[in-house]
């Protein structure tokens, strides 16, 4: 990696970076001449508006009608501090890129702001435009400048693609000076920003809260209500979303299959997880933006480890390996898929008993999805399964029924995590929501989500037969509510015993 090298003109809003006794950028009015002189003209191309420029406009209509009178400021965010002068890769907000339709393509630092008028709300997104050659930001700025990152856009080109005014990011400043008692910040997106919001307020003797309201200090009221709002406009996804989850999906198909074909040279190195790992990211990279989450690649006893991330075991024939993995697309949209495979391509009969169990929940589960039905039906469906399972096998010490019961379950000690999270923009996607819209909420056509079950038996349980120790089995596929039921849209990826036997078999010869 090339040494950053930092200007002594660099922006006051750059974040400080430990570099400055390594800088060796020439300062001389010579070498600024030179280097600001001698380049072509740069034709300035207004690209049309991309498809989902009209998603995020009739989005941003829907929150305006929740907050008429209200000022709205959602910034993307900025760029994170890894260590030192590096910095993570950039994701925006997820309430930005959903309002906005700015994927991976967004600039670090920029804020969407829907100022009030008499018939709804003007948004205007507010980022910082390319420089001239006529500063030293192209070529002193690690951060921003053009040799260091490449080109960047201008306000036009943003605003034609977006379809959507812009401004330069100097100009937020005429926004935040005039912050009032009816400002209305997504916090947790830009820190700094939701400090200056703050700190108006503190000046003008408001908050964010009303004052008839007896809210606990970590309450921000109507900063709260914008954040849980965001959130549950996600619960329905729009034709475009659906179509990328598909895409999403689609991709991450070619991820596992990808994988299994490399399974002689991943079986054949001391942490072939992490093979694994590399091979379905190398997918993530090459036909979307990234992946969604951390891939988690568990074989063997690490299957039993619900967020195995480290991936440094090994990867042994005779054992299963659970796969939990997604492709993020560049619109930021992921899949989220788990499947669970024979490393040598078949099942033991142990293996193939629980695989089945748990294909068994997962299939009853799915059928109970249609509009009409609460969300926590799906997660009670599995879970009679599940404790009907374990109890035909001896583990409970208490009947199927009576672990059902909301004063026992102990049958959820093989499998402790819930069944369905919806999914989107964020693999938890509408995480803010409120619980009478989620988890006991009604299922409506355009709702996604997870249904995943599962069943992990530790190695030290000695509640299980030694047989069963050191197994873990997931399944995990995405769903879309229909007009009158559901679509597997995962369903592709082989989910039955036998299918995934010829997968295996097939692709990894």
């Amino acid at each position: 990696m090339v040494g950053m090298s930092q200007s002594t003109n660099a922006t006051a809003d750059q974040a400080p970076r430990a570099t400055q006794n390594r800088s060796t950028t020439p300062g001389s009015d010579a070498f600024r001449e030179y280097i600001g002189s001698g380049w072509a003209d740069r034709p300035e191309v207004v690209p049309d508006a991309r498809r989902q420029a009209a998603y995020a406009a009739a989005r941003r209509a829907r929150i305006s009608e929740q907050f008429p009178g209200k000022r709205l400021i959602i910034p993307a965010g900025r760029l994170k501090q890894r260590s030192n002068d590096t910095d993570f890769p950039f994701r925006a907000h997820s309430a930005f890129a959903h309002l906005t339709g700015w994927g991976s393509d967004s600039e670090p630092g920029s804020v969407l702001v829907l100022e009030p008028t008499a018939s709804g709300h003007d948004a205007t997104l507010y980022f910082r435009e390319r420089a001239g050659r006529d500063s030293d930001e192209f070529y002193a700025n690690p951060e921003i400048g053009e040799f260091w990152i490449g080109p960047r856009p201008s306000l036009a080109q943003v605003a034609g693609d977006l379809n959507l005014p812009t401004r330069g990011i100097a100009e937020l400043q005429t926004v935040l000076d005039a912050v009032d008692a009816d400002t209305i910040v997504l916090r947790e997106a830009d820190p700094a920003i939701t400090d200056e919001v703050d700190a108006a307020r503190l000046l003008l003797g408001t908050g964010a809260d009303d004052a008839d309201d007896e809210l606990d200090a970590e309450d921000h009221g109507d900063d709260d209500k914008l954040a849980r709002d965001l959130s549950e406009l996600r619960l329905i996804k729009d034709e475009f979303e659906i179509g990328e989850l598909r895409a999403a999906v689609a991709a991450t198909a070619r991820g596992f299959e990808d994988v299994i074909a490399d399974l002689p040279r991943i079986t054949a190195h001391p942490r072939g997880e992490r093979l694994v790992e590399g091979v379905f990211n190398g997918r993530a990279r090459a036909d979307g933006n990234a992946v969604g989450y951390d891939t988690i690649a568990a074989s063997g006893p690490h299957a039993c480890i619900l967020h195995w991330t480290r991936n440094d075991g090994p990867v042994v024939p005779g054992d299963l390996i659970l796969m939990d993995a997604g492709v993020e697309l560049d619109s930021y949209y992921t899949a989220d898929i788990t499947r669970t495979f024979p490393v040598d391509g078949t099942f033991s009969e142990t293996q193939r008993l629980i695989y089945e169990a748990v294909l068994e929940a997962a299939d009853a589960a799915f059928a109970v999805v249609r509009p009409g039905i609460r969300f926590r039906e799906i997660h009670a469906t599995a879970m009679a399964v599940i404790a009907r399972k374990t109890a035909e096998w001896g583990l409970l010490p208490v009947t199927a029924e009576e672990a059902l019961e909301a004063d026992n379950q102990q049958h959820r000690r093989y499998m402790v995590h819930g069944t369905s999270h919806h999914l989107g923009l964020d693999v938890h996607d509408c995480a803010q929501a409120r619980r009478e819209l989620y988890l006991d909420g009604v299922l409506e056509p355009g709702m996604v989500f997870t249904i995943e079950p599962g069943l992990y038996f530790q190695p030290d349980d000695l509640t299980v037969p030694e047989r069963f120790r050191g197994i873990g089995v997931r399944i995990e596929d995405n769903i879309l509510v229909t007009a009158d039921g559901a679509e597997n849209l995962s369903a592709a990826i082989p989910r039955t015993a036998d299918d995934v036997e010829a997968w295996v078999r097939r692709l990894s010869r």
